[in-house]
């Protein structure tokens, strides 16, 4: 297909003009048919478009004799003109494309929109663009764009852009108007030189980049996760050395058995550590958490136990290897060993701790605990006490490297039982587009937390047993409810959506409910009849927590960027409101004169200078989540910071045409100037602008370093993959980068 990515300049030398015809001739004939030629629905099928107004009006362009196909001739002369042209000639094309009122040509068994008899040629149209065809341009690039907007705001954005364009009030924009108010947009001009056929070049080869391991970022943004897998290396293998040497008179395969056990006791240790929520949370608030990648728990957790898999396979073959030995020298069998002959009750115990953690490790699979069988996970994950009985009984010191551990742990979990809040009452449910259920929960009066911290919940109508954390949306100032945001991406998610949207749907009869979920029912209505100041529940909750996240250290950070993908914004709106709720405390006003001021924020309070929020989303609808916190956000903002901005909204959806793809640019101009005569964006209602497309990480990140307002920390809540993209700019930069993990 021809759909390829952006190459990163539009000129090529003699030999990647040669390539590139090669390539082009290629493709030409894995589509093209026995003609030899390129009809309408082969070039939409190569381009991969979602609409047909573009692939029609390039296609009509590209088939300069109007035969209704597209011969390899004149695709490449075409071709040739888009890629080596100057900026005038893909000015040019667009304004072609755009001027559709001329006369219908008719392509056997399609019918198209009036078209032109090509690129070089005139054009068929009028040679002007009037109000109407502007009107249904724009109305396809919204629709390409997956943009929905009233026909009023579509009749304003065309209304703007021949005002604005149409120089001598003609009524229609001509050539000279489009190339004059393009001009007042440099970098619209620079991204339609660059990529006015960068759909149609073949793939260039990535760069040879200096290995990332070797550049300075790299190691300053991995110090503290490289120096403890360091240091755990380091003390496994002397762990090992020290028993096997210790064992070496026994045989090899005995020195390799006892190196593993030693190192089995301290892995199976560090397995309840890493998972110690509670212990951790408390670490972040002290100066330990600012060295310790905390964030990497749930990794490092991982990771011990693929160790503790590995060595107990090792420790197991070792001893099945001396038991072989030991019976060619006459000793007993394998199976009298088992059974008899052990010493105590090590051989059982050890292939019953074997058997439970390959089940273990098995059942902790992504594909098992994401692809709906999140029970047997859990279920097999409480075989930890069990693994715990068993290695006290299997090894003689295993006791010793978990006597501190096992202790905190008994500690977590009763203080867990006496602080795990009691049925709390969900007082209000919002289902919200993209299946997001945003839930208020009333909020226990001793529950305290931190803005960016998560909480684990249960609601037993959805499901008994299964616990799954959640980041808190609302700021900790908030005294009376608790807010979260929860996207339906996994079996329990859709559950959740679905069952809020059955009780949202009228029925002739009341759906019965479960025995717990009915007594709620009858207490709460007992309350009422008492006339106690409750909301009466849509249904009942248990949460963990509160359990801390990176984002703790924000009001340490200088300068923080904040980057959420999709429903990652969740821990981002507790933060963006409990900032604005600090600068609200500092504002002053003199009863008498009624001056207001606002007071320098204590170090200990808050230490930012600036805050970037960068919310990437997909669809317009997406932004419907969060938009009234972000509008409150803006006001507040204009009120508390008139000269100047400390925090800063960046908008950007993916799903938008972007600004270096030529079909869009006429919709981003035309966007532009409405905003900036309406002081507002026609998607959302902010102030901000929203861009079209992804952010560019590198001018992101370029500006954010120009501004100089401090040391700067990128917070990130979003997806792995864009996870690695975002570290490796910021490695870059030299920038701080933290993720949100659970």
């Amino acid at each position: 297909v021809w759909n390829v990515p952006s190459c990163r300049s539009s000129t090529m030398s003699m030999a990647d003009d040669t390539e590139w015809l090669r390539w082009v001739t290629k493709q030409f004939g894995n589509i093209a048919g026995k003609d030899k030629e390129i009809n309408l629905e082969e070039f939409k099928t190569a381009l991969q478009v979602k609409e047909s107004f573009f692939a029609e009006r390039f296609f009509m362009l590209f088939d300069a004799d109007g035969s209704g196909s597209i011969s390899l001739e004149e695709l490449l002369g075409a071709l040739r003109l888009l890629v080596h042209g100057g900026p005038m000639d893909k000015l040019s094309f667009l304004f072609q494309v755009y001027d559709v009122d001329g006369k219908m040509r008719k392509i056997p068994g399609v019918l198209l929109t009036p078209g032109l008899c090509g690129i070089s040629g005139s054009p068929t149209g009028s040679g002007s663009i009037d109000a109407d065809e502007l009107h249904m341009v724009l109305r396809w690039c919204l629709r390409e764009s997956s943009l929905s907007l009233p026909e009023e705001r579509l009749g304003d954005l065309t209304r703007t852009l021949l005002e604005a364009a149409d120089r001598d009030h003609s009524g229609s924009i001509t050539f000279e108007e489009l190339r004059e108010q393009l001009e007042a947009f440099p970098e619209l001009l620079e991204n339609l030189t660059i990529s006015a056929a960068s759909w149609l070049k073949p793939p260039v080869p990535p760069e040879r980049r200096r290995p990332r391991c070797l550049s300075r970022g790299y190691w300053q943004n991995r110090r503290g996760q490289l120096g403890c897998l360091g240091g755990y290396t380091a003390l496994n293998l002397l762990l090992f050395a020290l028993a096997a040497l210790r064992h070496r008179g026994l045989g090899p395969a005995l020195a390799l058995a006892r190196g593993c056990g030693h190192c089995l006791n301290l892995n199976c240790a560090l397995l309840a550590v890493l998972m110690l929520r509670r212990c951790l949370t408390w670490l972040r608030s002290t100066a330990v958490g600012a060295v310790l990648p905390l964030e990497q728990h749930v990794h490092f957790h991982q990771l011990v136990g693929y160790v503790v898999l590995a060595l107990a396979a090792a420790h197991t073959a070792a001893h099945g290897t001396s038991v072989g030995v030991s019976q060619r020298d006459g000793g007993p069998g394998l199976a009298e060993y088992l059974l008899w002959a052990g010493p105590g009750t090590a051989p059982q115990t050890g292939l019953a701790l074997l058997g439970l953690l390959l089940a273990m490790g098995t059942f902790s699979s992504p594909c098992v605990r994401r692809g709906g069988h999140f029970e047997i996970f859990y279920w097999t994950h409480l075989s930890y006490i069990s693994i715990w009985i068993l290695l006290l009984l299997h090894g003689p010191h295993f006791w010793k490297w978990f006597l501190v551990p096992g202790s905190l742990f008994v500690l977590e979990k009763v203080l867990g039982l006496a602080w795990r809040r009691a049925w709390l009452p969900i007082v209000e449910v919002t289902l919200l587009p993209s299946k997001v259920t945003h839930l208020v929960i009333q909020r226990p009066p001793s529950f305290h937390f931190q803005p960016g911290d998560y909480v684990y919940l249960n609601i037993p109508a959805i499901a008994t047993y299964e616990w799954h954390p959640f980041s808190i949306s609302s700021a900790p100032e908030q005294p009376e409810t608790l807010w979260l945001h929860i996207r339906a991406l996994g079996q329990w998610t859709n559950k959740l959506y679905e069952y809020f949207q059955q009780l949202e749907l009228p029925s002739p009869e009341p759906k019965p409910l479960g025995r717990s979920h009915c007594w709620a029912q009858v207490a709460w209505e007992f309350f009422q009849l008492l006339d106690f100041p409750l909301a009466f529940p849509l249904s009942q909750c248990y949460i963990d927590g509160p359990y801390g996240t990176p984002t703790r250290r924000i009001f340490t950070s200088e300068h923080a960027v904040l980057i959420g993908a999709g429903i990652g914004i969740t821990p981002f709106a507790s933060i963006l409101q409990s900032i604005m709720y600090r600068f609200r405390r500092r504002k002053q006003s003199c009863p008498s004169c009624h001056h207001s001021w606002s007071e320098e924020l204590q170090e200990q309070e808050m230490s930012l200078r600036k805050v970037d929020f960068i919310w990437i989303t997909r669809d317009q609808e997406h932004f419907e989540w969060f938009v009234s916190l972000l509008t409150k956000l803006e006001m507040e903002q204009a009120e508390l910071e008139p000269g100047g901005k400390f925090l800063e909204l960046h908008l950007y959806m993916t799903s938008a045409l972007g600004r270096s793809d030529m079909k869009g640019l006429g919709l981003q101009v035309a966007l532009d100037l409405l905003a900036a005569k309406e002081k507002r964006d026609s998607i959302t209602g902010l102030r901000t602008r929203t861009q079209p497309g992804r952010p560019n990480w590198s001018k992101v990140f370029g500006k954010v370093a120009e501004e100089q307002r401090g040391k700067v920390q990128v917070f990130f809540s979003g997806s792995a993959s864009l996870a690695r993209e975002i570290r490796e700019h910021c490695e870059h930069f030299g920038f701080r980068f933290s993720k949100e993990n659970f």
